[in-house]
């Protein structure tokens, strides 16, 4: 309990405090200055990622940094194991990136913010035509050179198992034809389980798979390629 008040603690002071860094990057975005915007934005979310991990005692095994091209847009396509998996995504892979994120952590004050800088797009789920709207603007963004993370599962999984990936989200890459990098995340969904506010210290693996190539799947329906993408991903599991 100790380890979870400290954490939660630790999580909005670390997220209030770099007011000068918001008003650094606002002014950077405001002069066209979209490169420092984008370095300085990952190196301050990545920094602030890495150390709620350590706060809530978790310490993640890496495999395959180097299938993360370093200069050109990608979908990461994860499964989904619990409310950590966005720390450890953004504080594990080094790259700007944005989430196709749920509608919900839209409404969370200063957490907003910084998704924004992070370009993140919010989607309704309940909400057919909303979500259409969400997974133009997250291709427009991948066309625009920003890579994106997406939850084809649509949810966190209660017990770690994998449900059925919604072919849906991987319209993000066939409509802005960039490739897919899949990744496996195992273990993160017993440090703050499903239905509880507790945090249990873990250890949890980050599996980075070689990406799919626009070349590779453009003959494959989107059913197809999800299919395909979700078995590469649940075999690390």
């Amino acid at each position: 309990m100790l380890r979870t008040i400290i954490w939660f603690i630790y999580f909005w002071w670390t997220a209030a405090i770099p007011y000068p860094t918001l008003k650094r990057a606002n002014r950077l975005k405001e002069e066209g200055k979209n490169q420092e915007y984008a370095d300085l934005v990952e190196a301050c979310t990545r920094k602030w990622s890495l150390g709620l991990l350590k706060k809530a005692g978790v310490t993640v095994q890496v495999q395959g940094l180097e299938h993360v091209p370093k200069n050109e847009p990608v979908l990461f396509v994860s499964n989904h194991q619990g409310n950590f998996d966005i720390p450890i995504l953004i504080g594990c892979i080094p790259k700007y990136k944005g989430f196709i994120a749920k509608v919900e952590l839209e409404k969370i004050p200063i957490i907003t913010t910084w998704m924004r800088h992070l370009q993140c797009v919010f989607m309704d789920r309940s909400n057919s035509r909303q979500s259409v709207k969400s997974i133009i603007e997250g291709a427009n963004l991948l066309k625009s050179g920003h890579s994106m993370v997406v939850f084809p599962e649509g949810t966190r999984s209660m017990d770690g198992t994998m449900g059925e990936f919604k072919a849906g989200a991987l319209k993000l890459a066939t409509r802005a034809k960039v490739n897919i990098v899949p990744v496996t995340i195992s273990g993160s969904g017993k440090i703050m389980e499903k239905g509880s506010w507790l945090i249990r210290p873990q250890k949890v693996s980050l599996t980075i798979h070689p990406l799919f190539s626009t070349e590779s799947y453009k003959d494959k329906d989107t059913q197809k390629l999800a299919e395909d993408v979700e078995t590469i991903i649940k075999r690390a599991l």
